[in-house]
């Protein structure tokens, strides 16, 4: 029996964690030994992830957090590299990496549900990314972010989009020419994180900011980011006249009716997320 025991298959560990906290879904990155790298298996899982989550009715808001003291240090570096060998250089492997990855970030923007990244450790080029890319995040007050790949002689291109779509144009420019990480405090000085918390208590307050966004009306959440990430996008006219339509289709929906109505009559609302 020992020696079969011996011989059984050492099972792996899961590449991302999930677990339901209520209404709070909460993916984790479970690869602390290679400082939860966005390897290809984690990207398709992650994306894989994001799916179910958005057709899962129970889910109002999702929490991308990490094990480890890191939580993410990019692409796998060695994995992309391990493909050099490949008869084109591995131009067509890295290609449908970053399309991937590329794939992935914007399914969080286009989840239907808020998406609050829980931050500790480092954050580096595709993890800062990954964070830009959520609605909100949390941060670690020992947390530091970087888009470090120009250190490598690789310019962070992809982890450039949603970065510049979140902070200054030469706030961008300053830590995608530098490389330089900068701290938690400073990450929230420049726009790219909400809050700063005591070490351990990230994700804590991770949830606890999902728990504020899940009492509120799904429909309206989903109506309201949708609308955000496209104005975003506009020229002024434009953006008002996206905006004044979706306020208005907002104000046909039975929750908006209930919500003002819970209002004016001081009450809570009853939210049926239509």
């Amino acid at each position: 029996m020992a020696a079969q025991a011996a011989r059984a298959p050492v099972e792996e560990a899961p590449l991302l964690l999930r677990e339901a906290k209520g209404p709070i879904a909460v993916v984790t990155f479970n690869r602390p030994a290679q400082r939860n790298t966005l390897s290809a298996e984690v990207i398709a899982a992650l994306h894989a992830a994001l799916d179910e989550i958005a057709t899962d009715k129970t889910v109002r808001a999702l929490v991308i957090a990490s094990q480890g003291p890191a939580f993410s240090s990019g692409h796998d570096l060695k994995q992309l590299m391990s493909h050099r060998g490949d008869p084109d250089g591995g131009r067509a492997y890295f290609a449908k990496t970053m399309n991937a990855c590329s794939a992935m970030m914007q399914a969080i923007v286009n989840l239907p549900k808020p998406v609050i990244a829980a931050v500790q450790g480092i954050a580096t080029a595709a993890g800062c990314q990954l964070v830009a890319s959520c609605d909100m995040a949390v941060a670690s007050d020992d947390a530091r972010f970087a888009t470090s790949g120009i250190d490598n002689g690789l310019f962070c291109s992809t982890p450039m989009v949603a970065l510049s779509r979140n902070v200054s144009r030469k706030q961008a420019m300053e830590m995608l020419m530098t490389g330089e990480p900068i701290s938690a405090q400073r990450a929230v000085e420049i726009g790219l994180v909400n809050h700063v918390v005591p070490a351990g208590h990230e994700r804590d307050a991770a949830l606890a900011l999902a728990q504020k966004v899940a009492r509120k009306s799904a429909y309206a959440l989903k109506l309201g980011k949708q609308a955000f990430y496209r104005q975003v996008e506009m020229n002024l006219a434009d953006a008002y006249r996206l905006t004044a339509e979706v306020m208005t289709e907002n104000m046909m929906a039975f929750d908006a009716i209930e919500g003002i109505g819970a209002f004016i009559e001081k009450r809570e609302p009853k939210w049926q997320d239509k």
